[in-house]
């Protein structure tokens, strides 16, 4: 089942600049990268270059460990990264590009490789919120 994937969608009105940097600083990343509404981010490092390392604790009724290494990065435009957590297989991989669009960016995301059918609706569910908000909290910041 590791031919399993996820793909989104969205549009932020934001520009491709603000929303590469959010990606990437960790002090906004606490600000947006929790997979559910009962979570918080209560850790968050990066060392944004090809080869640097993040990691990422979700925290509810308990700590929940993300991290990965980045293998593309072009600013502005992609992202590329491996996703290890306790809910993914070690070789998973998680793109986002960024477009330019008439209303600020829009944002395809694509995780690839999953164990289970399972694993992966958890993971569209938790990368869906996650984005949803970061155009929050972007498009707040851009008002």
């Amino acid at each position: 089942m590791t031919d399993l994937s996820l793909s989104l969608l969205r549009t932020i009105k934001a520009s491709p600049e603000a929303v590469y940097a959010a990606w990437l600083d960790p002090a906004t990343i606490a600000r947006f990268m929790a997979g559910s509404s009962d979570q918080r981010v209560t850790e968050a490092r990066t060392d944004p270059r090809v080869g640097g390392a993040f990691r990422i604790v979700m925290t509810s009724d308990k700590d929940v460990v993300h991290q990965g290494v980045y293998r593309d990065l072009v600013p502005h435009e992609l992202i590329r990264f491996t996703w290890e957590s306790p809910y993914s297989l070690a070789d998973s991989e998680v793109t986002i590009t960024l477009s330019p669009v008439a209303d600020g960016t829009e944002i395809a995301l694509t995780q690839v490789r999953f164990l289970t059918e399972g694993a992966r609706d958890g993971h569209k569910g938790g990368w869906a919120h996650i984005l949803d908000r970061l155009a929050s909290l972007l498009q707040a910041a851009h008002a």
